[in-house]
């Protein structure tokens, strides 16, 4: 399953004043860049569910020229929501009424569909009378033509137009035009692979639109050419090594668990299946300790003590 709210996180955070140039330029003008921190995670509990929810980003910044800092609060939403803003809006209130200063709140829509524009404020009423009338910035990228952010010297731009609205049949152009504008942006290898990474999860192509990129690629002049092809190798390469590791934790979990619970049956006899199964959930490294403890473990009492104080 795709994390799109980390993938998303990641993007804003390490490009977070291009976002904002991109998207707020009316912020952007006179935004303090060297003022920009990033808050640590705010917890708020939903009087209404009764669980908790974390803002997913929250920035504290100044405009040049003045001392006062004000908070940008930008929320990422993968699905629609009912009454999102008034979710947004107890955000802001409790945001508000923590830190005491303005507060510029946006939400970037990322899901593919619906198309219909989402809401950008949220209001109560009273017969006719407008009590309240909260407003926040609204980004809905399948709204959004990718044909307008191609020529935009901008990381977040050769991000994000693989989430914008894109004619199936441009899917292949869309991809190589983002991977196109990123060679030309002269960042680090870690921000490519973090941008070259986003669009390949985004945009993964099936066999005939990746014939047709490859075509693509092929038109290209030699030194851009090279350059692309050599960010794809180095996010694949990077995904694969990143798998290898997952592959031989998951196996170094498993092989201790098989020994674990052989030993476990010669010392107790069968487990019940409530403690096999939380056995089965403990980690490699948990698994090692336990095994170490079976020299003092000889009845089943034994082994609900150990997991009760692990």
């Amino acid at each position: 399953m795709t994390d799109h709210d980390r993938l998303f996180k990641e993007l804003i955070t390490t490009f977070f004043g291009e976002f904002v140039e991109l998207f707020l330029p009316e912020v952007s003008e006179n935004l303090d860049r060297d003022s920009i921190t990033f808050l640590d995670k705010e917890v708020f509990t939903d009087v209404t569910a009764g669980e908790p929810r974390e803002a997913d980003l929250v920035v504290q910044a100044r405009l040049r020229g003045e001392e006062a800092f004000f908070l940008i609060h930008v929320e990422h939403q993968a699905a629609p929501q009912a009454e999102f803003g008034k979710r947004m809006f107890r955000y802001f209130a409790r945001l508000h009424e923590k830190h005491n200063v303005p507060i510029y709140p946006v939400v970037i829509f990322s899901y593919d569909a619906p198309y219909r524009a989402e809401p950008d404020r949220f209001q109560v009423k009273l017969q006719d009378h407008l009590i309240l009338d909260f407003r926040y910035h609204a980004i809905q990228l399948n709204r959004l033509s990718w044909r307008d952010y191609v020529r935009h010297s901008n990381p977040v731009a050769s991000a994000l137009m693989s989430k914008m609205k894109i004619a199936p049949p441009d899917r292949a152009r869309v991809k190589l035009e983002c991977l196109r504008l990123l060679t030309t942006l002269q960042l680090d290898a870690a921000r490519e692979r973090l941008i070259s990474g986003f669009v390949d999860t985004y945009l993964a192509l099936n066999a005939a639109e990746e014939q047709e990129y490859q075509t693509g690629l092929e038109e290209l002049p030699p030194p851009r050419r090279e350059k692309v092809m050599e960010l794809m190798t180095s996010w694949k390469r990077e995904g694969l090594e990143e798998g290898r590791q997952q592959g031989l934790q998951e196996g170094r979990q498993a092989e201790a668990l098989s020994f674990v619970l052989r030993l476990l049956h010669l010392r107790v006899g069968e487990l019940p299946l409530n403690l096999e199964k939380q056995v089965s959930q403990l980690s490699a490294d948990e698994l090692e300790s336990l095994g170490e403890a079976l020299f003092s473990i000889t009845t089943i009492s034994d082994v609900k003590k150990w997991l009760n104080t692990r």
